[in-house]
């Protein structure tokens, strides 16, 4: 009586959810996608400019544009980070064309005059640089009480950010439209070797960075989710300013926008605000849908590394479909009752087999398709098939055997604690509403925890059938001991 009960108030809970969250949506006529949710718990706004290009719509040659990009918008516009564009913008000419004949005598095989070219144009960023005023967009939102000014670039999208005081998000307007037109691509040579050293600290030069780079270009074999979103090292390298402004002009534009404000806003004066400086704008060049998806997997596919100074972990990785499948839901519920220290896996691989040190769950949607993976943080001692036989183990047990009604309603009474709890934060909700928005419908959010509750120990079984199968599954290690 008591879960029944239970049950009723989470269902009750869960259809009330999505009506405590008036989004107000609207689509200009340029394309470009706003998103509203006043909430007056602070004196303040969360502002989420999101453009949907990411890594996925990179091609060979060209990985990394997108993260670079996410660099240089910072350096300004024409109003904007300088004191004389018209100067500004010979030099720049000048540095496209001395680093034209630097890769080309590279390629030639000069490097002696290859680093002249190098050093000429260092000499000329020295000179603009006499024209910058360095940093003034995060200057200009700091002196406005900003805070949690960042982006971020993924494979789906690249994001701005800031959260302002509720009087002061028509700066966020200017700024944003502004650098949605008139971004000026400044010192591009010299970030490129910025995000290049970023890149050999983050990936290079971590035993972990290289292995789950690998790994994932073994999971997607046909899918750009392939594409490393920081870049391989050489496209870095051969990326140019003009491939870059290139790509701004054309995309960087309404029709692949999300416009995200959350927090103490009235949603008339709002919109119109939002016209006032995004209405005019061209709508820019859409991308060309993505066609290609990847084949069905012929079989298991394991990667083995081993190095010196490796942490010792096990991660298997099963694919599942694009946000949106129903399927999903009972995969949440799965990622419950396998994750935690009240879990099924934490129980088994490190209080009762003393195999592993961690163990994490995680259902992970995404647009085109999504992950279910575990990860294992194994004792440095321990044998790494015993612990992926454990895993299997309790694969099994959800193919098999129904979960308890006790267990599935504690998943479900916790994950939408969770929720709740997340939507108080006005800087998640901006985002998860933006990545909804991507995967095809803000809604879906909106919509979980209702769906969550209808969740069946038979679905969770159905789907574990689907999902946990030996031929769909990719398993990396990554394991201390010397390269063979």
């Amino acid at each position: 009586m008591k879960l029944k009960l239970i049950s009723t108030l989470l269902l009750a809970s869960a259809t009330l959810f999505a009506a405590e969250f008036p989004i107000h949506k609207e689509v200009l006529d340029n394309g470009m996608t706003v998103l509203l949710y006043p909430n007056k718990q602070a004196p303040t706004v969360s502002c989420r400019l999101f453009y949907v290009t990411g890594s996925i719509h990179e091609v060979p040659g060209s990985s990394g544009l997108a993260h670079i990009l996410e660099h240089e918008l910072f350096k300004g516009t024409k109003k904007v980070g300088v004191t004389d564009f018209a100067k500004d913008s010979v030099l720049m000419v000048k540095e496209d064309s001395v680093m034209a004949l630097s890769h080309k005598s590279a390629l030639a095989g000069d490097s002696a005059r290859a680093k002249k070219y190098r050093a000429e144009y260092d000499s000329l960023v020295n000179v603009e640089r006499q024209y910058m005023i360095k940093e003034e967009i995060w200057s200009a939102y700091q002196q406005a009480g900003g805070t949690g000014l960042n982006a971020f670039t993924t494979d789906l999208a690249t994001a701005y950010f800031v959260t302002l005081p509720k009087n002061r998000i028509e700066l966020f307007l200017y700024l944003e439209s502004d650098r949605m037109q008139n971004a000026i691509l400044r010192e591009f040579y010299s970030e490129r070797d910025v995000v290049r050293e970023e890149r050999r600290m983050r990936y290079d030069d971590r035993p972990t960075g290289r292995y789950f780079e690998t790994l994932n270009g073994i999971i997607y074999e046909a899918f750009p989710y392939r594409i490393p979103t920081i870049g391989w090292p050489s496209d870095i390298m051969n990326l140019t300013r003009e491939q870059a402004a290139e790509h701004y002009r054309k995309y960087y534009k309404p029709r692949n926008s999300i416009l995200v404000l959350a927090g103490d806003l009235e949603i008339e004066p709002t919109m119109q605000l939002v016209k006032k400086y995004f209405a005019e704008i061209p709508a820019g060049e859409a991308f060309a849908p993505l066609v290609v998806r990847d084949p069905e997997q012929a079989g298991e596919k394991r990667l083995t590394v081993y190095r010196p100074d490796a942490p010792h972990r096990v991660d298997i990785i099963f694919k599942t479909p694009a946000a949106g499948d129903e399927s999903l839901y009972a995969l949440d519920i799965a990622e419950g009752v396998l994750n935690g220290r009240s879990g099924r896996l934490y129980k088994k691989l490190v209080e009762e087999k003393k195999l592993a040190v961690s163990v994490r769950a995680g259902n992970s949607i995404n647009k085109y398709m999504s992950e279910f993976a575990i990860h294992i943080s194994l004792r440095p001692d321990a044998n790494p098939d015993s612990a992926e036989a454990v895993v299997w183990e309790e694969l099994e047990k959800l193919k098999n055997e129904p979960v308890s009604e006790r267990e599935l309603q504690k998943v479900k009474n916790r994950a939408m604690m969770s929720l709740v709890e997340s939507f108080l934060d006005m800087e998640n909700v901006a985002t998860q509403l933006a990545f909804y928005e991507i995967f095809g419908d803000y809604r879906l959010l909106l919509d979980w925890p209702k769906k969550l509750e209808t969740v069946t120990p038979a679905d969770v079984q159905e789907a574990a059938k689907k999902t946990f199968k030996h031929k769909g599954v990719t398993v990396g290690r990554l394991l201390k001991g010397e390269e063979r």
